[in-house]
């Protein structure tokens, strides 16, 4: 039976590819944009899994266990897990699924989370999670506390996010169209409230399909990601179960996904960024641990039973994501306007199409900033390259560092300007024409250039 968390973990990395699904994003918009649209579709996931779970739990099909509640590693833990998303560009199961993209900074993530969460959970590093995590309190669940039933807050929640998602469909409508690729239906990425949907519902799927197997939860990434480096260091079968296949899962549909859609490349870090992946992999897992799970596990999962530790964690999580967001996220690059002389001492006509098209014949990899050539010294920062018209070269930038320079860019432009983005990071096809639709900017070109790599041209 564990084969199924392997076609679930395929479907659900599916989903979440072609949804831009990031929690990471969703918080972040919070302390960037001031906006709350993209967290509406956590609220889906949560409301769905929530009558799903309590329908099933009615049934008698499954038996959700609540542990008590431990305050003080839940908040700590939840607090760096939240920096270390950051740090990272993604979090748990969205380093999953940007692996299958080909992000080599999402491998690197990767490999420092699940290998710090073993050690927090098994390893060197146990009795430090076991400090605070034996440090509870006699509270499991809302539902408990209040002796009511949990249909009550089910149903509750999701009478919230029916208006919530309808309130942001109508300002979106009234705000106008957001600039959309030129492409066949089958390319179009999903709304971003379908993926919600379909994610919650591959959570219940998840229940019935893990207890067959003997396992008594959901969806789940740290501990299935500590069993799966487990399981490559032992090689004791007991780490191999149906957790961990769930999460190799992703992987495998979230690349035939990308690749499908031409959104695969394999993308190298620059040296910050590879640093960050690290460190903010091994925050991701040390935090994920002491809190009890992830943004899955706690946000999605715990959450949807209404438990302590799920909506504690959640919240704190955001703290953390601020904390991060007003420390890190800030423009990488110079976005003065560079004189035009600069463009023709590059040996790039000002008059051309955008500078940073590749051509067939070039490898399909891009690196950031400078390595390989991808983007030379001259090309950093704002250009001029045509009348009234900049360039601004975001190659290999994880996100949200395309948007965020690109607002940098914006501010020196004068109106009547026109800006123009080479970017390759799959979640900016989504974020740069909202930003843009948000502060009435005109979309005058959005193309694909190759496999995983796109460019917008926004005018002020």
């Amino acid at each position: 039976m564990i084969v199924t968390g392997l076609l679930l973990g395929i479907a659900l990395g599916a989903v979440m590819q072609r949804g831009r699904f990031c929690v990471t994003g969703m918080l972040r918009d919070i302390f960037t944009l001031n906006s709350w649209r993209g967290i509406v579709a956590l609220l889906v996931v949560i409301s769905v899994h929530a009558v799903g779970i309590a329908g099933l739990t009615a049934a008698g099909v499954i038996t959700p266990k609540v542990d008590d509640f431990a305050p003080a590693a839940v908040i700590v833990g939840s607090v760096l897990f939240g920096v270390g998303i950051v740090l990272a560009g993604g979090c748990a199961s969205g380093t999953w699924y940007r692996s299958g993209e080909g992000l080599v900074g999402s491998w690197l993530a990767l490999t420092a989370y699940g290998l710090s969460a073993a050690a927090m959970k098994r390893g060197v590093l146990q009795p430090l999670n076991d400090f605070l995590g034996d440090r509870t309190v006699n509270l499991r669940t809302l539902p408990e506390t209040f002796g009511i039933s949990p249909w009550w807050f089910a149903l509750g929640l999701s009478a919230f996010t029916i208006y919530a998602v309808n309130y942001f469909l109508q300002r979106d409508a009234l705000r106008g169209p957001v600039a959309k690729l030129d492409e066949p239906l089958w390319r179009r990425p999903l709304h971003l409230y379908t993926a919600g949907a379909l994610v919650g519902i591959l959570g219940v799927i998840a229940w019935p399909l893990s207890a067959a197997s003997g396992r008594n939860s959901g969806l789940g990434i740290t501990t299935p990601s500590a069993d799966v480096f487990s399981y490559l260091v032992t090689a004791n079968t007991k780490y191999l179960n149906w957790g961990t296949l769930l999460v190799l899962g992703i992987l495998v549909g979230s690349f035939i996904a990308a690749k499908a859609s031409g959104e695969f490349r394999v993308r190298l870090p620059d040296a910050t960024q590879a640093v960050r992946s690290v460190a903010g992999g091994t925050l991701m897992g040390v935090g994920a641990a002491w809190a009890g799970g992830c943004t899955v596990g706690n946000g999605m999962v715990q959450t949807s039973l209404f438990s302590y530790q799920g909506w504690v964690a959640l919240a704190f999580t955001a703290v953390g994501v601020g904390i991060a967001a007003k420390i890190w996220l800030k423009p990488t690059q110079d976005t003065a306007i560079v004189s035009t002389s600069v463009v023709a001492a590059s040996g790039v006509d000002k008059q051309q199409a955008p500078y940073a098209q590749q051509s067939e014949s070039q490898p399909s990899f891009a690196v950031a900033p400078i390595a390989l050539k991808v983007r030379t010294e001259q090309q950093q920062g704002l250009r001029q390259i045509a009348e009234r018209t900049y360039a601004l070269d975001t190659l290999g930038a994880v996100c949200p560092f395309p948007l965020v320079d690109a607002r940098a860019a914006m501010e020196n432009l004068a109106k009547g300007d026109s800006l123009v983005i080479d970017f390759d990071c799959t979640q900016a096809t989504e974020t740069i024409p909202q930003w843009a639709a948000t502060e009435g900017y005109t979309v005058s070109d959005f193309r694909r250039q190759g496999d995983a790599g796109w460019q917008i041209t926004v005018q002020k």
